[in-house]
Parts: structure tokens; sequence; C-alpha cells
């Protein structure tokens, strides 16, 4: 082939925008992959008026950015509420299966959680 390549959505295309069929020159990288961490999500068994007395602090680090952005959408999904950029409050207690495998991930280290004696009622509440 002889020219310019062109790639659209990351396959190999000729000038007409049609795409290239062959194996070689694959744009995208087979070797040295992370582990997919979005293969498991788990829901929460509390309703949303459920009272929010468990802070979950965490800190994983930016190599592991995959599984952190996971974390983020789980916590999202048991309906906790960030507070700040690693602090999030909410129902209690986190279910077991998830935290059996959060520790299977490797997150375990990297996180606290701290039962609140009154439910967080959110800044409204605090005027």
């Amino acid at each position: 082939m002889s020219g310019r390549t062109f790639f659209y959505k990351g396959v190999r295309v000729n000038a007409f925008g049609l795409p290239i069929l062959s194996d070689h020159k694959s744009r995208i990288k087979r070797t040295h992959r992370k582990r997919k961490f979005y293969y498991i999500t788990f829901h929460s068994e509390f309703e949303r008026s459920s009272p929010k007395n468990l802070i979950v602090m965490y800190d994983i680090p930016h190599t592991m950015k995959k599984e952190r952005d996971w974390f983020r959408r789980q916590l999202k999904n048991f309906d906790y509420i960030m507070i700040q950029k690693s602090v999030w409050v909410g129902p209690s207690p986190l279910p077991k299966d998830f935290l059996d495998y959060v520790k299977l991930v490797g997150l375990k280290k990297q996180l606290k959680t701290f039962k609140l004696a009154k439910p967080y009622l959110g800044k409204e509440s605090e005027l």
C-alpha cells in the first residue's frame, strides 16, 4: 500500500473510508493489558431514604486508575454521596460480597470506613 494510512475509530481505512481488513499493523495493543475490573457490578440493598451513616475514605494511587474508577462507580450504585474527592458517605454496612471482591482486587489496604453516631443529613441541614 503506497501513500498515507488513515484511521477511523481505530480501524485502518483507505482514501474512500473503507476499512482495510488485515491482521498486521493493528493499533490495538494486545500485550501487557491490565485485568478488566468492569465486569462485576454490585447493587444496593438499601432504599434511597436509608440513613447515611458510614463514611468511606480511600487513597487509591494513580497506577490503579481502572480500579479507582470502578470503586467510585460502585459507591454511586450504593447511593453514596461524595463529601470530598475521596470521602464518601452512605448507608451501612457495605455488602459482604462487595468487600470480598475489594480484597480480591487489592484495594482493601487503600480504604477506611467509619461508622457515624448520627446519620449524615447533608450540607443543607447545617445552616
